[in-house]
């Protein structure tokens, strides 16, 4: 009997900065969910820019460090444990002696990962979980940036620079706060590097996809200050001139307020003015206008490659992120959530045709989440499903997408919903189709849940003088009640529904 990839994995990961472990299952519907993390800084970069090697204390916490985290991980249940290190290790003069001891010392691998590896790892975790197709990624941590090319959801070139976050922070920046002057020579000696090497700007059709502590942390800090209605910060869309706003205000402050800043994860404080510096000037040199962001990285693309998953589309993404969302929910029902999908894709064809493809995926969407609810509290189901939706780790949707899909879940039992609670990702001109698309919603469940389980549903559905005949010889009933006034008024149609004859 042929021995498939483990599900459950852990994953060490070793930067310049700090340390994290993350140790994961892979579900039914092929997503990545996480089942134990930790996190520890180890500021091995600046070890190695002083000495060019690990002083005996730094060694000693690094492997204090990786014991903890193989303890996590075992318990976890990890059936492979893997551990990487990027430039720090592979810069410092004893890193390779470290790694020998910490193999021999916890009995699993610990490698530099570098070049063509690195960015296969980069680029699988970072771009896997976005609807992007073709751009450049880039990866900064505390002592190099990672950048990528990619085409068609495929690796196409990659460059490594020594630009990471800390160890620009301590090579220019030394007053407190960081002099004009300081913040100006850094600046130039990004924008030489990224010359330097090559790095092209943005083509149409390409996108600006990072990933890294400093880029999230940004986001996190322009989100704090515009109360953003998505909590999550994958899939952020963080714009140049935001990026510029947060950089000078980090820059402008002592560390000690500077630590303060909403947002803003207090151990970064001494290393973010550097990163996000560079994070400014790299989107002005390759002509950005923003950045989306990616909460995953190399972790996460060396836990798929370990467990044996290639890039899927984005749409193959957002499908298998709905059914691993829905699989979390013991009360969901997989056999009415495809009978509900089909009723709305059916009343949507005749009702809304030509209408926005990006709404109807979200109806479709909408049909398939909408019992999760249940799970809570079956009268305001729609209300924590919605929550729900906000608050989960829908991967492959942009956050207008997210906000959709709440929306329409929401208007399916509320129609008063309004979409500016979702500003400024929704607004008044997405009103009316919003609402066309949770009265479908409400309409396919009603239809839905007066139907024998287990019976295959057939719908037609057409157009008359004034009104809309829908027949199903499944429907056990029908009566009118405030849905077919609601109906009427939203479509200006009267809503004629005819159970089957043998009722």
């Amino acid at each position: 009997m042929a021995v498939g990839p483990p599900r459950r994995v852990a994953v060490i990961d070793i930067g310049s900065n700090s340390a994290r472990v993350v140790g994961y299952g892979l579900d039914a519907a092929r997503q990545l969910h996480i089942l134990a993390s930790s996190r520890a800084a180890l500021r091995l970069v600046r070890d190695v820019d002083r000495e060019h090697r690990l002083s005996p204390g730094t060694v000693a916490h690094v492997r204090e460090t990786l014991r903890d985290f193989r303890a996590l991980a075992m318990g976890a249940g990890a059936e492979r444990i893997v551990g990487v290190a990027t430039a720090a290790l592979r810069d410092a003069e004893n890193g390779p002696e470290l790694m020998e001891q910490l193999r021999a010392e916890l009995g699993f691998p610990v490698d530099v990962i570098e070049g063509e590896a690195e960015a296969r790892y980069g680029f699988l975790g970072g771009v896997r979980g976005l609807p992007v197709d073709h751009g450049l990624l880039f990866d900064l941590g505390g002592g190099s940036l990672q950048v990528t090319r990619f085409f068609q959801r495929t690796l196409d070139r990659a460059w490594s620079l020594p630009l990471g976050a800390l160890r620009l922070s301590q090579a220019f920046l030394t007053s407190d706060p960081p002099a004009e002057d300081e913040l100006r020579r850094l600046r130039k000696h990004v924008r030489r590097a990224l010359e330097d090497a090559g790095v092209p700007a943005l083509r149409p059709g390409e996108e600006l996809v990072g990933t890294g502590g400093t880029l999230r942390n940004m986001a996190k800090i322009d989100a704090r200050a515009r109360s953003y209605p998505i909590p999550r910060v994958h899939g952020y869309v963080l714009t140049r001139d935001a990026a510029g706003e947060v950089a000078a205000t980090l820059a402008s402050r002592r560390l000690e307020k500077r630590e303060r800043v909403p947002g803003l994860s207090g151990e970064r404080g001494d290393s973010i003015v550097g990163g996000a510096l560079a994070i400014e000037t790299l989107m002005g040199d390759v002509g950005a206008a923003h950045v989306r962001v990616s909460g995953e990285g190399v972790r996460e693309g060396l836990a798929y490659s370990l467990l044996g998953e290639e890039m899927p589309t984005a749409a193959q993404v957002r499908e298998r992120s709905v059914a691993s969302l829905t699989g979390r929910f013991a009360g969901w029902d997989a056999a009415h959530a495809e009978r509900r999908v089909g009723v709305a894709e059916a009343l949507w064809s005749v009702l809304v045709p030509g209408g926005d493809p990006e709404l109807r995926e979200a109806l479709r969407h909408a049909a398939h989440v909408l019992d999760m609810g249940r799970a809570l509290d079956f009268f305001d189901r729609r209300e924590h499903t919605s929550d729900f939706i906000l608050a989960s780790d829908l991967d492959g949707f942009t956050h207008r997408q997210v906000a959709l899909l709440a929306l329409v879940v929401l208007s399916a039992g509320d129609e008063e919903a309004s979409p500016a609670r979702y500003a400024p990702l929704l607004g008044r001109e997405d009103r009316d189709a919003v609402e066309r698309a949770g009265v479908l919603l409400a309409l396919a469940d009603d239809l839905e849940e007066r139907c024998s389980p287990g019976a295959a549903l057939s719908l037609s559905c057409r157009l008359v003088e004034g009104g809309v005949v829908v027949e199903m010889p499944a429907l056990l009933g029908w009566r009118a009640r405030a849905l077919d006034q609601r109906f009427a008024r939203v479509f200006g149609r009267e809503l004629l529904v005819r159970p089957g004859t043998a009722f």
